[in-house]
C-alpha cells in the first residue's frame, strides 16, 4: 500500500480512479485529479508546500516531485506524463506536456502546453518553455518547434496509456493482451 503522510496540518487528496503503487510516497499537500497514476517508488513530498496535479497524469516510477518553502509550488496540467526518474523542483506544468526520463525541471521553471523536454535534460530555474516547444540539453535549451496535432495525438495517447496500464494493476490476474 501507497505511503500517504499527513504533515503540518495537510493530508494528500485524490480523485476518483487514481492509482498509487504500492511503494510511491505522497506526503503533505498534495492534490490530484481524476485518473492519475503514481507509480513505483516515486515521490511527491509536498510537505514545505503545494503540490497540485489535474487529471490524466502519470508520474513515472522513481520520480521526485518538492518544492522551495514559502517560495516555489508545483503545479501540474491535465493529460502530462512525467518520465521515470524525472525531479521536479517548484515548477509549472501545463496541459499535455511531456517531460522526458531523467528530466530536472527546476523552481520557477514553466513548461509550456504541449511542450516535450527530451530525456535527460536540465530545466533551469526561471526558464519559460513555450507551447508546443521541444527543448533538450543541460542546461536546455530550444530546439524546434513541435506540431500541435503531435501534443493531441501522442501526448495525450502516452498520458491515457498510462491510465490503461494502471488499471491492469486492479485485476492482476488478467492478460490484457488476450481477449
Amino acid at each position: 500500500m501507497a505511503i500517504i503522510k499527513k504533515v503540518r496540518g495537510y493530508t494528500p487528496k485524490m480523485g476518483e480512479g487514481c492509482f498509487l503503487a504500492d511503494n510511491a510516497a505522497i506526503i503533505g499537500d498534495v492534490t490530484m485529479g481524476r485518473d492519475c497514476s503514481i507509480w513505483f517508488s516515486t515521490v511527491l513530498r509536498g510537505d514545505v508546500n503545494t503540490i497540485t496535479i489535474g487529471d490524466r497524469v502519470n508520474i513515472q516510477d522513481g520520480s521526485v516531485l518538492h518544492t522551495l518553502f514559502q517560495k516555489s509550488t508545483i503545479k501540474i496540467g491535465n493529460d502530462v506524463s512525467i518520465g521515470h526518474n524525472v525531479t521536479i523542483h517548484g515548477a509549472e506544468i501545463k496541459d499535455m506536456a511531456l517531460i522526458g526520463m531523467g528530466s530536472v525541471i527546476l523552481d520557477h521553471a514553466v513548461i509550456g502546453e504541449g511542450a516535450i523536454i527530451a530525456a535527460g535534460s536540465v530545466v533551469k530555474s526561471g526558464t519559460q518553455v513555450g507551447p508546443h516547444e521541444l527543448w533538450a540539453g543541460s542546461p536546455a535549451t530550444f530546439k524546434k518547434m513541435v506540431d500541435p496535432s503531435q501534443a493531441a495525438e501522442i501526448n495525450v495517447k502516452i498520458a491515457r496509456n498510462y491510465l490503461m496500464y494502471s488499471r491492469w494493476y486492479d485485476t492482476p490476474d488478467i492478460d490484457p493482451t488476450v481477449e
